[in-house]
């Protein structure tokens, strides 16, 4: 069985003004479409992985016997299609919040807006293209803030995504240019959970 592309729980609009709709379509039909179709490319070459659930391979990617070059690829690829499938989840037209997130994020970090003070800050700092994430370590069970390069899934790490913010420019290129700060600002008003 091949990875899909997930559908959108919402139209490709839904999230204006803050989001456009064009970068949307693109960001989901053109750029997600692209790591799910490298990532089968990659793991049809193996038939013992076939059919085996992303997270298992991310998770064992040291592991798994293949070529140097499939390796990055389901990396690059299958973290880019495991880190998408998760961050269209977390928006949400709504913004409908979860209690028990809001109730975790005040007692690690004093309040919701000393977190997003911090995560923006992080978010904003980050060089180059990769993610800002609020994780759990599964080692302390603490939230963390984690920056992570390019397409690189916090479950590679041993540590279980909360939520993320995609800060590579064809997230908000079309709307922000340049503006990474305005993105993240405006990427707050659609976020679910909090």
């Amino acid at each position: 069985m091949k990875f899909e592309l997930p559908k959108l729980p919402y139209g490709y609009d839904a999230l204006e003004p803050y989001i456009d709709a064009k970068t949307m379509e693109l960001h989901h039909t053109k750029h997600h479409q692209t790591y799910v179709d490298k990532l089968n490319t990659a793991v049809e070459k193996y038939p013992e992985l076939v059919g085996r659930p992303i997270e298992e391979l991310l998770m064992n990617l040291a592991n798994l016997k293949m070529e140097e070059p499939d390796r990055i690829a389901i990396r690059n690829h299958g973290g880019g299609h495991f880190n998408h499938s998760l961050f269209w989840k977390i928006l949400d037209p709504t913004n409908q919040k979860d209690d028990l997130v809001v109730k975790e994020i005040n007692s690690t970090f004093g309040s919701v807006e000393e977190f997003k003070k911090q995560f923006t800050d992080s978010a904003t700092k980050l060089f180059g293209s990769g993610w800002t994430w609020l994780v759990r370590n599964n080692q302390t069970s603490k939230l963390e803030i984690k920056n992570l390069p390019m397409q690189d899934a916090p479950i590679m790490t041993g540590l279980q995504p909360i939520f993320g913010l995609d800060v590579w420019e064809h997230a908000y290129y079309l709307k922000y240019q340049n503006r990474r700060a305005e993105y993240i600002e405006n990427w707050w008003k659609v976020l679910k959970l909090i």
